[in-house]
């Protein structure tokens, strides 16, 4: 620990990213990463961003891409916000509607970054348990006293969704408060609150390109919500970093989101693929939780989570273990769905692991 570190530094337990390591060539299904290229469209827009203009800022305000997301969702553009990636979203959002003192809402299992923002920004987490079947029980946020809710949906690492009419109560249950929507991975079986920004001032739906459109080298987030939800954004951003996106990406992400055939298309593969996946993992005596995202979170009845991820390891394809120290998912495995090819190597590999 250094001398020069601030007390807050010194308390922060980060957030610890997937494992990209460099060593040998991997099958990787531990990051919940497209296994598809992005849209030739966006990758064609990128290269033509490639050039002198590039000593040019670029637009801080991202209107192309907030026009091309307003279009798709039926919104207006003072309805939308970019930033980058979601996690800068979610980390001004925490700031702005989640740090006035009072604790925040969200359950115990989801996504880990929600902690670390909350160790960030000095706000207390109020953990709500999932259920034992790892569903989160709408009732549950009821009567709160809060500064806020998040909810990921579908939640992460579970892999399981709830419909619009949970999220709608949940809404209903918490009308003083921002209800933040998480949908990282809607795009795969889930259904989005996109279509009930205008019905609930209180919300806040917050995507990704990440997923679906096969961008997470770009890094490029959005969120959606009543006007007045997005102009506190802007004013957050633009007194923290005013070129949040740069020309490259904002080329990409315009591009990747108008073309809405080609999500569609490799949202029906990795879907198709994840549920031959499950049938074979079960067929391996695997428990699969229901998925509505790109990834399957799984246990064996008889096998060490730990050591299947390390035998996985070692025969070069990476799976996502979080720790035999989480009492509730220690002995859990997320898989995230990779092509027909990448999954068969994995079921071969988990059948001599199994033998």
């Amino acid at each position: 620990m250094s001398r020069f570190w601030t007390d807050k530094i010194a308390s922060l337990d980060p957030y610890v990213p997937g494992e990209q390591p460099q060593d040998k060539k991997y099958i990787k299904l531990n990051t919940n990463e497209s296994p598809y290229a992005p849209s030739s469209k966006a990758l064609d827009a990128m290269a033509s961003e490639v050039s002198e203009r590039l000593r040019l800022y670029p637009d801080p305000n991202g209107v192309t891409l907030k026009t091309a997301l307003a279009k798709s969702y039926s919104l207006n553009t003072d309805q939308v916000f970019v930033g980058n990636g979601s996690d800068e979203v979610l980390a001004l959002a925490f700031m702005g509607y989640f740090a006035g003192g009072k604790p925040l809402a969200f359950a115990d299992i989801t996504y880990s970054f929600y902690k670390v923002y909350a160790g960030l920004y000095s706000i207390e987490p109020h953990l709500i348990p999932l259920d034992d079947d790892f569903n989160i029980v709408p009732t549950d946020y009821e009567n709160l006293d809060v500064s806020g809710v998040v909810v990921t949906n579908p939640n992460a690492p579970t892999g399981k969704a709830l419909p619009l009419a949970d999220i709608e109560a949940i809404l209903s249950a918490n009308p003083d408060v921002v209800v933040l929507v998480d949908e990282a991975y809607v795009d795969f079986g889930a259904q989005s609150a996109s279509v009930l920004v205008n019905q609930y001032p209180n919300l806040l739906v917050v995507q990704t390109l990440s997923k679906s459109r096969a961008l997470a080298g770009i890094r490029v987030g959005y969120a959606l919500g009543h006007p007045d939800l997005i102009e506190g954004l802007e004013r957050l951003k633009n007194s923290f970093n005013s070129y949040p996106i740069d020309r490259i990406a904002l080329a990409g992400a315009t591009a990747a989101v108008e073309d809405e055939s080609y999500l569609k298309e490799i949202c029906d593969k990795t879907i198709a693929t994840r549920e031959q996946s499950v049938k074979e993992l079960e067929a391996l005596g695997f428990t699969v939780l229901p998925s509505a995202t790109n990834f399957v979170f799984v246990t064996h009845p008889e096998k060490n989570a730990e050591q299947i991820y390390l035998a996985l390891k070692e025969q070069g394809i990476l799976v996502r273990f979080f720790g035999s120290n989480k009492p509730r998912i220690g002995n859990y495995l997320r898989i995230t769905i990779g092509t027909d090819a990448e999954m068969a190597a994995l079921t071969t590999a988990l059948k001599a692991l199994l033998s």
